[in-house]
Formats: structure tokens, sequence, C-alpha cells
């Protein structure tokens, strides 16, 4: 199916309605897309894709979720617009933006629960902005982007065209980053996970940049592990490892003689030439090679070894 149209409401706009908009863009570079609450354009027909509006779902043609017996998903819980458009061309979106066959089932499911779902909810009116806390409520995306809406004395044809388009390009934002974020915790996991089996019973994970690392090594269950290393640019960083991604304690921290040290003073009280920095609460330190750091990291694992009472 190749539309010429893609067909949502005319007049204010919400967050569904402008994030299908920019799955269906994507898919369909070539359809002309038409806002307007006329019958006559907002009828399933065979050069189309309705959404938002039209009174009807059919899956393919026509996704509209206001109506009597809107589909639901498997758990009861209700559709908007973004949410039956994310079903059935989220995948073709995703591989219009480059994402690997490998990695687009796991990003599409990501996708569906962490972003478009409360997207429909709120829709919908079965979650409330004002979950998210007095502070932040109107801070939530959907809120965000209705606040882009022209105000009331504003109201001409023009002027609601003109903030559509302009709200549909932050919106676009948005689904890209989610998207482009949660393929780059894929490639971090394959990368740590990699590094996990090359360290092998050893007590520090090399990693070849920094990446967000916490989640892959809570699941390959390297627990013997208690630092890390990576290159960052022109220097090495030597981090400590958390002992859950919900908290800021580590399985060992950095020696405590080198707590808050800086380049000669740290050089001293490690030993080790080419240190630079330590931080005050000793979760991260920095060199300026390679085998500096990894020096550096032999020493920390040896007293963290030494305070636990380890053979």
């Amino acid at each position: 199916m190749i539309p010429d149209f893609l067909v949502t409401h005319s007049g204010g706009f919400h967050a569904d309605e402008l994030l299908s908009t920019v799955i269906l863009t994507r898919v369909f570079p070539q359809a002309r897309l038409i806002r307007s609450r006329d019958k006559a354009w907002t009828s399933p027909a065979p050069d189309r894709v309705v959404y938002d509006v039209g009174g009807a779902y059919d899956g393919e043609r026509i996704f509209d979720h206001h109506q009597n017996g809107a589909p639901l998903r498997d758990d009861g819980q209700p559709f908007s617009s973004f949410g039956l458009i994310w079903r059935r061309f989220g995948a073709e979106y995703l591989r219009a933006s480059q994402v690997p066959e490998r990695d687009l089932e796991a990003i599409h499911a990501h996708v569906d629960a962490k972003f478009v779902l409360p997207v429909d909810l709120m829709d919908n009116g079965a979650l409330s902005p004002a979950t998210a806390g007095p502070l932040l409520a109107g801070l939530t995306l959907p809120v965000l982007l209705e606040t882009l809406k022209p105000a009331f004395d504003e109201a001409s044809p023009e002027a609601e065209e003109r903030a559509f388009h302009e709200a549909l390009g932050i919106a676009r934002s948005f689904v890209e980053a989610a998207i482009s974020r949660q393929a780059a915790k894929l490639r971090a996991r394959a990368a740590v996970l990699e590094a996990v089996a090359k360290a092998g019973a050893g007590r520090v994970l090399e990693l070849p940049q920094g990446m967000p690392f916490q989640a892959a090594l809570e699941e390959s269950g390297a627990e013997h592990l208690l630092f890390a290393v990576h290159p960052r640019g022109r220097d090495w960083a030597l981090v400590g490892i958390r002992l859950n991604k919900d908290g800021f304690a580590q399985r060992a921290d950095l020696p405590e003689a080198w707590a808050g040290l800086t380049d000669a003073a740290l050089e001293a009280a490690s030993g080790v030439k080419g240190a630079i920095f330590c931080h005050n609460a000793r979760f991260i330190a920095v060199a300026g090679t390679r085998e500096a750091i990894l020096r550096m990291a032999e020493l920390a694992v040896q007293e963290a070894e030494k305070a636990s009472g380890a053979p």
C-alpha cells in the first residue's frame, strides 16, 4: 500500500495525531498531508491513510479510536491513533530509520511500552499528567506539544496549519531521539557483553569507549567485576561499578588516599606516572594513557580485595 494522501483532522491538535504524522510521513514521504474534517477526505479510500478521525478502524486504511468498539490493547488498555499507527507502521518506520533488522523487534516493543503507551493513555484520559507530580505535570510531552497550538484569538486556518507543522518538527525530534537512544543501548549491550567475555575472571572491565554498561553488566551476572576502564578522547577513565542501577553505592570505591587529588599529587599518592585526577567521592579517576589507567585499576582492585579480606 502506497497512499497518495495522509489524512487527519483539522483544527486543534493533540500529541497522538502529531506523533502519528511523524511515523506516516517517514514511511510514506511522497504522500500529501491533508488536515480536514470533510467526510470526502475522512472516509476510507484506496488512495489514503486516515487517522484520528473518521469514526472507524480497519488496521489498514483508517485508524480512529474515538468510536464505540474502538480497538484495545491485549491487556485492555486503550489505543490512541498513535498506538494504532505504531502497531501497524512502526516496524516500517524503524526500517526507514535504518534500524538493524536484528534489533527491530526489541526496539519496536520498547518504544511502544515506554513512549507510545503513555501518549495513548493520556490521550484517552486513562492517565493524568498529574501523576508526574504538580511541578512536572506541565512538562509531559503531550502537554508540551499542545502548548504549541495557536492562541484562542489566532484561530485562523493559516495559524493552525503553521502551528501544526512547527509542532510536527518538534514531535519528530522526540520520536527520533527515543529510537536512537534505544538503538544505542542495544549496541552498548553487545559491546559490554563482549567485553565481559574478554575480561574472564579478571576484576576490571575494559570497554572500547564510554557507554552505558550497568544494565548489560547486571544481565551478564559478572558480579566479580569491580571497576571499568575506557578511553575518552585524550585520556582514559577508571570508574566504579554500582551495586545496582537504582543506587549510587559501588561494588568497590577507589583508594581513599587518592580522593580529590590531581596531577603530581595523585601521581605521588598512587605511584602511577600519568595519573591526572581522582574524584573526591572516589567513583572516577583519570589517567593520560591506557597503561597508566590499567595500573591504577590494578592498584584499586588490590586495595578493594585487601579491604574485603579476599585472599
